[in-house]
C-alpha cells in the first residue's frame, strides 16, 4: 500500500480522541472512511465535518460488545464503498484500581470492550480484508506489553487481544492480510477521564499531566505510517521501546521499574 488514497478505512471508537484524529487525518489523506461508535449523534456530526471538507465518510452507531452492531457497521462499509482496506479496532476504555478492590464486574467490562470488540469487528470484516489484502490494527497499549499496575483488567485485555491478533496474522499468512498491533503512549484523550474505578464508575480527571503526553494527531500519523509499512508492532514513543527491549533482558528490573513509575501518580492505590 503506498498510500490512503481511496483505500475503505473502517474505525471503531470514532467519535472522539485517536479514533477522532484518525477520521480526520485518513480523510484528508484521500481514504474513505467509516466511522463506528456508540454515539449517533457524534458521528453524524464528524461525518457531515469530513464530507464538507471534501472527504468521504459514512458512519454507523454501533456497541462493539455487540456482535450484530459489528456486523452492520461492516456492512455499512461495503454498502457504501464496496469492501474493506483496513480495520482499525480502536475503541476501548481502561480503569484505575488495585485487584484487591476491584469489582470483576469492572474486568468482564474491560474484556467485552477491548477484547471481544475487537474479536466482533474481526470477525466480520476479515473475509473482506482477505479479499483486498488488507489490514488489521489492534490499538493496544504498553500494558498489552507488560504488566501496568492499577491495570489488571486493562493489561489483560490488552494481551488477550495481541494473542488474538498475532494468531490472526499467522492464520493468514498465505491470504495477504497484514496485522498490526499499535502501542500507543500515555496519550491525551478522553479514554483516560473515562476510565473505570474500582467500584465501575468513571474516573473523571486524569492523574497524569495531559501537556506531556501523546496527541491523538501524532498516533494518528504514526499508525498509518505503520500501515503503509505493513509493520507487526507499531512502538510509538521511548518508553515504549524500552518496556519492549528491558522486558526481553531484565523483565525483574522492568516490574520494578512500573511500580516506581505508578506509585508516584497522584492518588495513586499502590504504596510509595
Amino acid at each position: 500500500m503506498k498510500s490512503l488514497k481511496n483505500k475503505t478505512i473502517v474505525i471503531t471508537g470514532a467519535s472522539s480522541g485517536i479514533g477522532e484524529a484518525m477520521a480526520r487525518e485518513y480523510a484528508a489523506r484521500g481514504a474513505r472512511v467509516v466511522l463506528g461508535a456508540r454515539s449517533a449523534e457524534k458521528l453524524e456530526r464528524l461525518t457531515d465535518e469530513i464530507r464538507r471538507a471534501g472527504g468521504a465518510a459514512a458512519w454507523c452507531a454501533a456497541d462493539i460488545v455487540r456482535p450484530e452492531e459489528c456486523e452492520a457497521l461492516i456492512e455499512i462499509a461495503v454498502r457504501e464503498f464496496g469492501g474493506i482496506d483496513v480495520l482499525v479496532c480502536n475503541a476501548g476504555i481502561s480503569m484505575r484500581a488495585l485487584f484487591d478492590d476491584v469489582d470483576l464486574a469492572v474486568l468482564h467490562r474491560l474484556m467485552d470492550v477491548n477484547f471481544w470488540g475487537t474479536v466482533n469487528c474481526c470477525k466480520y470484516a476479515l473475509p473482506y480484508l482477505q479479499q483486498s489484502r488488507g489490514s488489521v490494527v489492534g490499538v493496544s497499549s504498553v500494558a498489552g506489553l507488560h504488566g501496568l499496575p492499577g491495570r489488571t483488567g486493562y493489561s489483560a485485555s490488552k494481551y488477550a487481544m495481541t494473542g488474538f491478533l498475532e494468531t490472526l496474522r499467522i492464520e493468514n499468512l498465505r491470504k495477504g492480510v497484514h496485522v498490526m498491533i499499535a502501542c500507543p503512549g500515555f496519550t491525551a484523550s478522553n479514554v483516560r477521564f473515562s476510565a473505570l474505578t474500582a467500584d465501575g464508575s468513571q474516573q473523571g480527571a486524569t492523574p497524569r499531566n495531559e501537556e506531556k503526553m501523546m496527541t491523538p494527531q501524532q498516533v494518528a500519523r504514526i499508525v498509518a505510517r505503520g500501515i503503509l509499512h505493513r509493520r507487526r508492532l507499531c512502538l510509538m514513543e521511548a518508553e515504549g521501546r524500552a518496556t519492549h527491549f528491558v522486558k526481553k533482558f531484565a523483565p525483574a528490573l522492568l516490574d520494578r521499574l512500573f511500580y516506581m513509575v505508578m506509585a508516584r501518580e497522584p492518588d495513586s492505590p499502590l504504596e510509595r
